[in-house]
């Protein structure tokens, strides 16, 4: 069995709405309804993925200054940035579009590389399995309601979500190996 792509999604989605399967997701002849699913799913993921999950976020990130500008431009498909109030108490770092802004020192400018936590938007392909069918069960359930509004189709779909993001949330804890003992603050505890 191979994992699910894109096409795979999309054909899920618009089944719940009773059209047939499609075999590609670009051309000319592609159905407005396979465009609208298809704009769904890349909703619907962006939203999942920026929960930050173990799959797509990065500790320690490092971050380095512009030598021009003394500017930290984040990577593209940075959705969420966050620096360790413990270790950065000399800022308050935010993203503001694809920079780094100092809110505490009102600057975009920064002297120093700094070690960031980053949760990244990956391609549908590029995500584990059980995350690429909670987000198809979770945009089919939000297709399903934008193009019918159907309340019945609604339940049942809503059912398969809950379950599929039960799955979901399982495999990343799983993947994560999470202890109490992961947190900076009872590390610092401990180690004293």
């Amino acid at each position: 069995m191979a994992l699910t792509t894109k096409l795979n999604a999309v054909n899920t989605m618009i089944s719940v709405i009773g059209e047939a399967p499609v075999n590609t997701l670009g051309g000319t002849a592609v159905p407005v309804t396979v465009i609208q699913a298809e704009a769904v799913l890349d909703e619907t993921s962006k939203a999942v993925q920026s929960e930050g999950w173990h799959f797509n976020t990065e500790h320690e990130y490092t971050l380095t200054p512009d030598a021009s500008t003394s500017k930290i431009t984040l990577p593209s498909n940075t959705l969420k940035v966050d620096l360790d109030p413990q270790l950065y108490t000399d800022s308050d770092p935010v993203q503001r579009g694809l920079t780094l802004y100092d809110r505490k020192n009102h600057t975009d400018v920064w002297t120093k590389e700094v070690k960031a936590s980053i949760t990244f938007e990956l391609a549908f392909t590029d995500m584990p399995e059980q995350f690429r069918h909670y987000i198809t069960v979770k945009a089919a359930r939000i297709f399903a309601n934008r193009f019918l509004g159907s309340r019945e189709i609604e339940g049942f779909a809503l059912r398969d979500e809950i379950e599929a993001k039960a799955r979901a949330i399982d495999s990343d804890s799983e993947n994560a190996d999470r202890t109490i003992f992961d947190h900076y603050s009872v590390l610092r505890v401990l180690d004293r």
